[in-house]
């Protein structure tokens, strides 16, 4: 899988160097690169911003180097372009795994007051919001997403297991985990995860599980109860 997030901060997926998504760039199972928007500006001075139409406050910024850039790395329109946006659809479990079915993604990280409409009537497949708040720019959601969806491009985790336990794997929230030691300050792990007995301990899971996501999540209990 080919990943281009498109950025004025290129730096600040660096991040993504570490942990799983870091092996997997590491093990040529995905190719992610940041690329720096400002390149491609015609301006003498690389600028990539300007101020909005109509008024108002901050910057917005320019279609030209972000048409450039994205045309210059997709010419063909060979990759699924997505723009970080809080007016997209909501970045869900299952968003990730259709974006992980995909060969390529291009990511368009927005910034200051977001970017010119018509470059993205122009260039743009598809817009993904990470939640209802604002962050200073695209980059972090774009970091989710990329994370969020490496996870289930095969080879990624050791185990095709790994990630179907998981939060929202099946619609709930998951189950506590527990490890060694059996005691620690006092509290001890549930009997029946020591027992051996794998029918008990999925029914113990799945009990549990139904337990927190009622308690934090109930709307999604209300989503696997329709679709059951």
């Amino acid at each position: 899988m080919k990943i281009r997030a498109l950025t004025l901060f290129p730096r600040m997926f660096d991040c993504l160097n570490e942990s799983i998504v870091g092996r997997a760039v590491k093990n040529g199972i995905v190719d992610i690169r940041a690329v720096d928007i400002r390149e491609y500006s015609k301006d003498k001075h690389f600028k990539c911003d300007d101020t909005p139409y109509g008024g108002g406050a901050g910057m917005v910024m320019t279609a030209q180097p972000i048409y450039d850039c994205i045309n210059a790395i997709d010419p063909e329109h060979e990759y699924l372009r997505i723009y970080m946006s809080p007016k997209g659809e909501r970045l869900t479990d299952g968003v990730c795994r259709e974006l992980a079915a995909r060969d390529k993604l291009l990511l368009l990280c927005g910034h200051y007051e977001g970017v010119d409409q018509r470059v993205l009537d122009l260039c743009i497949d598809r817009e993904i919001s990470v939640g209802d708040y604002v962050l200073s720019g695209g980059e972090l959601a774009a970091m989710c997403v990329i994370d969020g969806t490496v996870r289930f491009v095969d080879g990624v985790l050791g185990s095709s297991l790994s990630h179907e336990d998981e939060s929202f794997s099946d619609g709930m929230l998951e189950y506590p985990q527990y490890t060694r030691p059996p005691i620690f300050m006092g509290l001890e792990v549930p009997e029946v995860l020591l027992n051996g007995n794998h029918k008990e301990i999925a029914r113990f899971r799945r009990e549990q599980s139904e337990k927190i996501t009622q308690s934090r999540r109930p709307d999604l209990l209300s989503t696997v109860d329709g679709e059951s």
